[in-house]
Order: structure tokens, then C-alpha cells, then sequence
């Protein structure tokens, strides 16, 4: 028993240090070897023949050392020549809107049908205002593709709420770290 609740409190813990920040996720081309694919360079998305720009996004260079870090972590090289696959990567800020209502639900009933099949039906009560947030979301895209076919091989990105306390930074590195945890590959 007082292993149970010992596990159960843990469980809460990590499904409270979870639910905010940063939220990642990733997705794969059915069927791709990714371990087959070693060396990688950057472009710009949508634009596989000119250098990558990084004059319009100002966290740019910080998401090109921490990925590059990321990539040779997993046993990348990085080949501006002749790559095997490429990356790319986008930023976006979104306004976002949230809506909550004020109370819970009360109880209340109401007669519904006719004659012998009318009776009372429960329904909620919503007391209170509904209210408005408005909030900006944080978006960073990096994707992989194959430099022969040009075919989407990988893709991970990152979400979060920012407001006039967030320290961009620091979600920047977390959204990094967390969606290169996402590409299952490791080269030796």
C-alpha cells in the first residue's frame, strides 16, 4: 500500500513538471533508416540552394550551435560539400487565444418529452462569465530531408506559451535539447 502511494505521488509530480514549458514533438517517413543517413549541412527551408540566412531570426545562431552540438552528439558530420541528408529550421510566434469558464457546472432539470415518455432530465448549469486570454505561442520547426530526392525523412518541433516573464532563451535551448532527444538515431 504505501508503495502504491509513494509511486503514485511520482507519477503526479512528473505529469505536473510536464503539462507546461515546453512540449515537443516528432515525426518520421514510414519506412526511413535514418542510420543510414551521416553527414548534413543547413539551407534555408523551401530553398535547398542558397546559404542559410540568418539575418531575419534573431535566436538563429543559438539554434545553430546548440542543433549542430545536438547532431554531433548523436555522431553527425557536419559537410557543406557533399551532404547525405539537410536540416532546416523556422520560427514562429502566434497569438493564441484561451477561453475558460467562471464557475463549475450546477446541477438543474428540465421536463423533456411527451406524455408517457416525458419526465425530468438533469442537465449543467454554468454560472458565472466565460473569460478571454490572449497569450503568444512559440514555434520552432527543424526538419530533415534526403539531399538526392529531396523527400521529408524527419521533422520535430517545439511549443510555448510566452509571456512577459518567459526567458526565451532558455526555452529555445530545452525546445533544442528536447526535440533532438526525438530523432531516434545514434552513429558510432
Amino acid at each position: 500500500m504505501r508503495f502504491s502511494y509513494l509511486i503514485s505521488i511520482v507519477l503526479i509530480a512528473l505529469l505536473a513538471a510536464c503539462s507546461g514549458g515546453v512540449r515537443t514533438f516528432s515525426t518520421q517517413a514510414k519506412g526511413t533508416d535514418l542510420a543510414r543517413y551521416k553527414t548534413y549541412a543547413w539551407v534555408m527551408p523551401g530553398d535547398h540552394e542558397s546559404a542559410f540566412r540568418t539575418d531575419d531570426k534573431i535566436y538563429s545562431g543559438l539554434i545553430l550551435k546548440l542543433a549542430n552540438a545536438e547532431l554531433k552528439e548523436k555522431g553527425f558530420v557536419l559537410d557543406t560539400l557533399k551532404p547525405e541528408c539537410v536540416f532546416t529550421f523556422d520560427t514562429r510566434v502566434s497569438e493564441q487565444v484561451e477561453y475558460s469558464a467562471g464557475a463549475p457546472p450546477a446541477g438543474g432539470y428540465a421536463y423533456t418529452g411527451y406524455g408517457y415518455y416525458g419526465g425530468y432530465t438533469p442537465f449543467p448549469v454554468y454560472s458565472g462569465r466565460t473569460s478571454r486570454h490572449e497569450y503568444e505561442e512559440g514555434m520552432l520547426y527543424i526538419d530533415m530531408f534526403d539531399t538526392q530526392t529531396n523527400v521529408p525523412l524527419w521533422g520535430g518541433w517545439a511549443k510555448a506559451k510566452r509571456t512577459a516573464k518567459s526567458d526565451v532563451e532558455a526555452d529555445v535551448r530545452k525546445a533544442v535539447k528536447d526535440i533532438f532527444v526525438r530523432l531516434r538515431v545514434r552513429h558510432q
